[in-house]
């Protein structure tokens, strides 16, 4: 059987409720603190993982950021362009992985940070977990985690999907972005609900929220405080970071002004307390007809 024909294990339940892709104990990743950005649909993830990433770098650490979403843009505010995927790299050569150098589909972006992009099949024609699974063997085998401290996935905003799933497996804590209005607070409730599911058989455990684009926070307060969970930090809608965006780079590569220094001192204060280590949380989220109620006004 060809490696393109392989097929990935969906034997028995991971979670309650679940049937995933099972974690293949040689891609484990070891001696690396690895978190999982997650979030609703263009919340800002790829912006939030890429700026701590750039964050972890300017602490001195050695980092490594997987984006895992068929668009491939989580990194390009890092390296400066759009990245190849590692899903097409391996199409370019019939899927003979060991055909592949590091250099094919690893990139370095600012302050020393490698970038990947594990990209994703067509649309309704496979399974985002096991393109997830085939980046890290790969980086494995070519011993690209050796000597990398943090490693970020920024993962797709879909909580039904193995892509969504597969970096559970891996992240020792899972952090959530959001914005204080109703869908992506609305989002957030079932992403806790799907991590607190994986985190049955693994040992990914939720760090917090970052609060994101929103100048209030009350509506974000308001759920943490009913289901158990903690608002870690708030970049408000400032146009340093749409800017920033724009000049395909991130807040620490951009020319100095108040309102970039301060987001960069927000990133880094995030980016110490993540590598402190934060105590898990164990949020219970709330019955979808119950958040609709719960949300928004009378």
């Amino acid at each position: 059987m060809s490696p393109r024909d392989e097929i990935p294990d969906l034997k028995g339940r991971d979670g309650e409720g679940s049937v995933q892709v099972h974690l293949d104990p040689a891609t484990k990743i070891e001696g690396a603190t690895v978190f999982s950005i997650y979030g609703k649909g263009g919340i800002g993830k790829s912006t939030t993982s890429s700026n701590l990433s750039a964050a972890f770098a300017a602490m001195g650490k050695r980092v490594l950021q997987i984006g895992c979403d068929p668009k491939h843009d989580s990194t390009f505010t890092l390296t400066g362009q759009l990245q190849p995927t590692v899903i097409d790299i391996l199409k370019e050569v019939d899927f003979h992985a060991e055909e592949l150098r590091p250099e094919d589909y690893v990139t370095e972006g600012w302050g020393g940070v490698k970038c990947v992009e594990a990209g994703g099949p067509p649309a309704g024609t496979g399974c985002g977990g096991y393109v997830v699974g085939q980046t890290v063997k790969l980086l494995k085998q070519h011993h690209m985690l050796d000597d990398t401290d943090v490693v970020i996935f920024d993962v797709l905003g879909d909580v039904v999907c193995g892509g969504f799933a597969a970096p559970l497996q891996h992240a020792d804590r899972a952090v959530i972005v959001t914005a204080n209005d109703f869908d992506s607070i609305y989002a957030m409730n079932r992403i806790i609900a799907a991590v607190q599911a994986k985190s049955a058989n693994y040992k990914v455990r939720l760090a917090g929220c970052i609060a994101n684009r929103s100048h209030d926070t009350d509506e974000v307060d308001r759920f943490c405080d009913r289901v158990g969970f903690k608002r870690m930090g708030h970049m408000p809608d400032v146009d340093a970071i749409r800017r920033s965006r724009l000049k395909k780079k991130t807040l620490f590569a951009m020319d100095e002004d108040e309102a970039v220094l301060a987001c960069r001192k927000e990133y880094m204060r995030l980016a110490e307390m993540l590598y402190r280590g934060t105590e898990p949380l164990n949020p219970v989220s709330m019955p979808d007809r119950e958040i609709f109620e719960f949300l928004g006004f009378d």
